[in-house]
């Protein structure tokens, strides 16, 4: 007997389908969200995130949130319950729920992750409820290509 497979067409994104946030006027990090509960039916989030040279996020916790950060470019330091550890390109780093967290840029280039959320503990709608923001060149060489992709 032959079993059949159903298969859903995932969610496809590519970066022209991003749309970036600054969470407040003030943040030196802006949120780019690919996939949250918006966009796939899923308690994860994942954005990228871009911080200016110099800039960090506030110091945070997540109640019961695991998150995970992919270092795209450049490099920085995170504080997490008061120890601190350098980053850079092609580090991982995982923060446990009730860690609190912060991440600074030291480099002279923009820091960019690729960050995971999970459960997604309303991350994403504080992102959406902040102020959209344009991609500039930088970021668009970071993200890559601007034309849709299609599954054939």
């Amino acid at each position: 007997m032959i079993e059949t497979c159903h298969c859903m067409i995932p969610v496809l994104k590519s970066p022209k389908d991003y749309q970036a946030y600054r969470i407040s006027p003030h943040d030196s990090n802006r949120l780019a969200i690919i996939f949250d509960s918006t966009t796939a039916n899923t308690s994860l989030t994942c954005c990228v995130e871009i911080f200016d040279v110099g800039g960090q996020t506030p110091p945070n916790r997540h109640q019961n949130a695991v998150e995970m950060f992919f270092i795209l470019k450049g490099e920085g330091i995170v504080i997490c319950d008061g120890k601190k550890a350098g980053i850079k390109a092609g580090d991982s780093l995982l923060v446990p729920p009730t860690g609190t967290h912060l991440i600074r840029n030291t480099g002279d280039t923009r820091l960019y992750t690729l960050t995971f959320m999970v459960p997604n503990e309303e991350f994403s709608e504080l992102i959406r409820s902040g102020i959209p923001v344009e991609f500039d060149d930088e970021d668009i060489a970071v993200l890559g290509r601007l034309d849709s992709c299609k599954f054939i």
